[in-house]
């Protein structure tokens, strides 16, 4: 596997964490406690894995070609909705990191009532930093791929 191979790998694992939220979500909804904490965690993991792969990645950009991201030029028209959606995915991807820890710690605790209010905002928050991280790809390296 090469560097050039990380941005597919990383739309993957944040699909595959989009899909075990899901998962996750319908199965204490169902009230299978089980069933959920096992996506629960499977997400954890996955998302713990696309951070390793993506700083993998951005420093191996650095280092090889002296810039760490890819930028967006083209089309111009496309670039402030890129932005946009960029921006609010580095938001919530920065402030999902503490809410996910409290909220596993809680359930970790045994806490529910705890887990469960902090959960109600991680959740959704977790779910648009995967779904967009997913967009993200599409646009850079299939709709639009930049140079």
């Amino acid at each position: 596997m090469s560097l050039s191979d990380l941005p597919a790998l990383n739309a993957c694992l944040n699909g595959a964490s989009a899909i075990l939220l899901c998962a996750g979500f319908f199965f204490i909804k169902k009230g299978n406690k089980v069933a959920h904490r096992n996506c629960m965690i499977a997400a954890l993991c996955t998302s713990t894995l696309f951070l390793a792969s993506y700083v993998t990645y951005h420093v191996g950009m650095q280092r090889l070609h002296g810039e760490a991201h890819t930028s967006f030029q083209d089309p111009a028209w496309f670039r402030p909705i890129y932005l946009t959606i960029l921006f609010t995915h580095l938001v919530l991807a920065i402030a999902i990191v503490p809410m996910v820890i409290m909220t596993v710690i809680r359930a970790a605790r045994k806490d529910f009532e705890k887990h469960a209010r902090i959960a109600r905002w991680t959740w959704p928050a977790w779910m648009y930093v995967s779904v967009t991280g997913v967009i993200i790809y599409l646009i850079l390296y299939q709709i639009f791929p930049q140079r």
